[in-house]
């Protein structure tokens, strides 16, 4: 398949799209308009950046899909999902950036896949897949192959309102640690990875006993383990590797983050970040190279 340059998406310039009203179904901010037949307001806090928001309004227009597989068997359809425009946003990731918006890939109603999967077009299910320059596709429908690796989600609060899997125990190298597992959320919006306090503080420190580099200072810098990298010798970086149940394994081969020419020479960083949250986040510097397929109720993982 063939990636395409497609332009901005404006529904100002779009003949099929019309805003969400605050009395549809699916606005969930409605109770806080004026009118019932006001444009519906989203607001969305992101979890791993303080003070982080995205505020605009609902809008439904047709998304334009095309089956993969033969060619000369294609087929081609038109299909109404929500999208949130943004007007406002604001905190230490969106600061000086132009309004952007959101499509939903969660589990919830309102989410581009579960759209499709009510109105028959597809499985609920769909792949996200992303190389090291951030550039991939989804494909709306796909379960993946059947040997992949699987790991359960995990509601919170009985609803299982985004991709929550449990972390049973985890390990740096060949060297497992203790302390007891953790919940985490797989979110491809997130940037980095955040671990809880606790399973942070063990994780670096393990990790920074078993690689062969000095760690230098980077007060300037998002990771506090950071290693001079310009040395000739050959640095030994420890895998991370997290256990799912159904014995299931997430492997990190390299969980550095390099950066050349800093003041002279080049370093690496672990893209750890801790968190004082209850949850840990899985985000794009680590998911998008092993993480491709999220389906019904459950995570597919690509080894």
């Amino acid at each position: 398949m063939q990636d395409r340059d497609l332009s901005e998406y404006s529904p100002s310039l779009s003949s099929t799209s019309r805003h969400l009203s605050c009395d549809h179904q699916l606005c969930e901010w409605g109770s806080n308009c004026k009118n019932p037949k006001d444009p519906c307001p989203y607001i969305l806090n992101y979890d791993d950046l303080e003070n982080t928001t995205s505020a605009g309004f609902l809008v439904e227009d047709k998304l334009h899909l095309a089956s993969v597989g033969d060619r000369t068997a294609r087929k081609m359809l038109q299909a109404s999902v929500v999208l949130g425009c943004g007007r406002k946003q604001g905190g230490s990731f969106f600061d000086g950036a132009a309004p952007d918006g959101v499509m939903g890939l969660g589990p919830g109603d309102i989410s581009v896949p579960s759209l499709l999967a009510k109105a028959g077009l597809i499985q609920n299910c769909f792949s996200l897949c992303f190389d090291e320059n951030d550039s991939g596709r989804i494909l709306f429908g796909d379960r993946g192959h059947a040997s992949q690796q699987s790991t359960p989600f995990l509601p919170i609060q009985g609803t299982y309102v985004a991709y929550f899997v449990g972390v049973e125990s985890y390990c740096v190298g060949n060297s497992c640690l203790k302390r007891s597992g953790f919940k985490a959320l797989v979110d491809s919006g997130s940037s980095f990875t955040y671990l809880p306090s606790e399973v942070y503080n063990e994780l670096v420190s393990e990790f920074d006993k078993q690689v062969n580099a000095k760690r230098i200072s980077f007060q300037e810098g998002l990771w506090d383990y950071c290693y001079n990298a310009s040395s000739q010798e050959l640095h030994n970086i420890p895998a991370i590797q997290l256990k799912f149940p159904r014995n299931q394994n997430f492997v990190v081969h390299n969980p550095t983050y390099s950066i050349p020419h800093h003041q002279g020479f080049t370093m690496f960083c672990l893209s750890l970040q801790p968190t004082d949250g209850s949850y840990g986040i899985i985000g794009r510097e680590y998911a998008p190279r092993h993480v491709g397929f999220a389906y019904l109720l459950s995570l597919t993982i690509m080894v």
